[in-house]
């Protein structure tokens, strides 16, 4: 087995084995950024922590290591890694909302070599690597050539409005510029919706690591696209949270960049 199928096989064996079975059955406690934990997420990342190596021998990068442990990995002269989100999306599953996964990346020398997303309440793993197209469960899915939607006001939108500039808001509740609208709560698997074309455009103010870095590779590889809300990259190898704008095609984001800009400049 490949490397890329054996971390979609260890991806969905600690999801089956440990994040499934606590899902909406144990309490979460608030970290001191806010976020949610549970001891779900703890017994998840110790598992991925201890096994990952042993398929390719480097560090882990975790969300829920300490920011000083998180930069010493990244400080690193190669700068080679595993990026981990235990469980993307503890508000939904401490409340029972089954829209949550699982999120593995490997960065070799500074790039993005591969991304893992594992959706255990729809059994769906999205997986891709630098050199292959995103499957879907195995199957190649390629949101530009399927079912591709020309226009803006005919496309679905995850928006995240809670970490967005508020003139942003305003301006895109005022416009709906799309179709229609939702925001479901878990980072990696909306990258992962736009790459399969279940959505077509996505806007998020604020993403750290481990929340972008394997959906982006799930993206890229099904011929999405994405930058930063400014035009930037979005992957760095740097703890800096990035906003991210993002289309399932070409078409879309063209249309899509352009007036997240004109609402920008007015």
């Amino acid at each position: 087995m490949d490397i890329l199928g054996q971390v979609s096989a260890l991806a969905i064996r600690t999801s089956q084995e440990i994040l499934l079975p606590n899902f909406a059955r144990v309490k979460s406690q608030t970290k001191d950024d806010g976020s949610w934990l549970t001891i779900a997420d703890t017994l998840a990342h110790e598992t991925l922590l201890k096994e990952l190596p042993m398929i390719a021998n480097y560090p882990v990068l975790s969300e829920e290591l300490t920011e000083l442990e998180q930069e010493d990995i990244l400080k690193k002269q190669d700068s080679s890694y595993w990026c981990i989100d235990p469980l993307d999306g503890t508000s939904n599953f401490t409340q029972g909302i089954p829209y949550w996964c699982m999120s593995i990346a490997l960065i070799i020398d500074g790039i993005l070599e591969l991304g893992v997303v594992y959706d255990p309440n729809r059994d769906e793993c999205f997986a891709a690597s630098s050199t292959t197209v995103t499957t879907l469960n195995g199957k190649p899915i390629i949101a530009a050539s399927s079912n591709q939607i020309a226009s803006l006001d005919s496309a679905m939108g995850l928006i995240d409005f809670k970490r967005l500039d508020a003139s942003l808001k305003i301006k895109l509740v005022e416009l709906q510029p799309y179709r229609s609208q939702r925001s479901f709560g878990a980072s990696a698997l909306d990258f992962c919706w736009i790459a399969a074309n279940r959505c077509q455009i996505y806007l998020h103010g604020k993403q750290k690591l481990w929340d972008y870095s394997a959906g982006l590779v799930i993206l890229n590889q099904a011929e999405g696209r994405s930058q930063t809300i400014s035009g930037d990259v979005i992957f760095q190898n740097e703890l800096q949270p990035k906003s991210v704008i993002a289309a399932s095609n070409e078409n879309l984001f063209e249309q899509w960049t352009d007036v997240i800009a004109s609402m920008n400049e007015t």
